[in-house]
């Protein structure tokens, strides 16, 4: 059994923006949601900005306020995005068999906040004072499963943790459930909340991050020469992945189709990405071969570009090693030059734009990419976005850990 996947709901929540059709404009002319850190007091800090939520307030109508002290804030994102998601699909749990329904989430850390505000409490009151809720709060399935208490969901529910390729590899596997038989509805995506001291300070020290504190608008500019990090963001991107003949069934608006997935490893080192990209190619190529799609059928690639002096000019050379003489000619961009790295969530919100180009032939932009650096010579679409009718696109994350993970999605296939 090898059954056809649709994407038929979009839900996002980032420092740019919490609506998906707002946001995607906000993204089309070229802001950024990078700003000053105000959640915690940065003055000891080498980085002191990033993609923070400001003012993250979400509604009884996502969580009631009693709820709301029980989840940790990357659980908040996943169930605002997911319920988002949900609505935009149309989809009615209560007609539906729940066995046949199920959620797949990605999160590279879990409830980081959580884990620090309880070892403080440890360390200053004592064990006796450690919250009840820390372990529920904290665990990196606790997103996916509170999103299928909302639902009453009871098909296969699991939790991807792959660093910043978790949500990517989450929605393959989602992908892949539909595509056997398992399920006919899955939500699935990703969730992050790492803007805490101890994340800062963490890949602060490891020189992971940019540090132009005095523009950090500007600090996000993946493939440019003076590059000098990536810039730490939070939120998340989850989607409604529906087999194809239960989303006509129910006359449900189809955004796109997912055509492939593909993953591998670098098997090289923890945190530094294979310098010629062979693993990051290999989960590209994997997912054109499962999409049945040649290079030239890919007209836009939304690309994992970060925004270190490594991994933008690693993922360059893995392109070219795939697209050939093609690879000049595809449309590539990193919305993360506006709306920063999500980590584990990096990939849902990802997806989200590259299924909105594909409807609208709209190339996002590649913000602050002032000079191109010579080692990353392709199309990366800078500052503007532009017009372009697509056919299909694949969106690439890659994790720490050497996790790569590619996704094909495509306009609806005649049937």
């Amino acid at each position: 059994m090898n059954r056809r996947v649709v994407i038929t709901g979009l839900g996002a929540v980032t420092s740019l923006g919490c609506n998906v059709e707002e946001l995607w404009q906000r993204v089309l002319r070229g802001e950024s949601g990078v700003r000053k850190l105000t959640r915690f007091d940065t003055e000891k800090f080498k980085v002191k900005f990033g993609g923070e939520i400001g003012d993250w307030a979400p509604s009884e109508a996502y969580v009631s306020a009693k709820e709301l002290r029980r989840i940790d804030r990357f659980t908040q994102f996943a169930l605002v995005a997911g319920i988002d998601a949900v609505r935009q699909s149309g989809l009615d749990f209560s007609q539906e068999e729940l066995f046949n329904c199920g959620v797949i989430l990605g999160s590279g850390i879990g409830g980081l906040h959580e884990i620090e505000d309880q070892t403080e409490r440890l360390l200053m009151k004592g064990p006796d004072r450690v919250s009840a809720f820390l372990i529920p709060k904290m665990m990196v399935n606790a997103a996916s499963g509170q999103l299928s208490i909302v639902y009453k969901l009871r098909g296969p529910n699991t939790a991807v943790a792959t660093a910043c390729a978790s949500a990517a590899n989450a929605m393959g596997d989602a992908f892949n459930t539909i595509r056997r038989g398992a399920a006919d509805v899955m939500i699935t995506g990703g969730s992050e909340a790492a803007i805490t001291p101890m994340s800062i300070a963490g890949f602060s020290n490891m020189k992971a991050l940019s540090e132009r504190n005095d523009a950090p608008q500007k600090a996000s500019r993946p493939f440019d020469k003076d590059r000098d990090g990536f810039v730490l963001s939070e939120g998340a991107g989850i989607l409604i992945f529906e087999e194809l003949e239960h989303a006509k069934q129910r006359d449900a608006k189809i955004f796109a189709e997912v055509l492939g997935y593909g993953t591998s490893g670098d098997g090289g080192h923890i945190t530094q990405p294979d310098e010629n990209g062979t693993g990051a190619a290999k989960a590209m190529q994997r997912a054109l071969a499962d999409a049945q799609l040649n290079p030239t059928d890919v007209g836009y690639i939304n690309a994992h570009g970060t925004s270190t002096p490594l991994g933008d000019a690693a993922e360059t050379r893995a392109i070219k090693s795939i697209f050939g003489d093609h690879a000049k000619k595809v449309s590539i961009s990193s919305t993360k030059s506006q709306i920063g790295h999500l980590l584990g969530a990096s990939g849902g919100v990802e997806l989200v734009f590259a299924v909105l180009a594909l409807r609208d032939s709209l190339i996002p932009p590649t913000i602050n990419l002032d000079t191109p650096d010579p080692e990353c010579d392709l199309d990366y679409t800078p500052k503007e976005p532009r017009e372009r009718r697509l056919k299909a696109a694949i969106s690439n994350s890659f994790g720490f850990g050497g996790h790569n993970a590619c996704l094909a999605v495509g306009l609806p296939r005649n049937n």
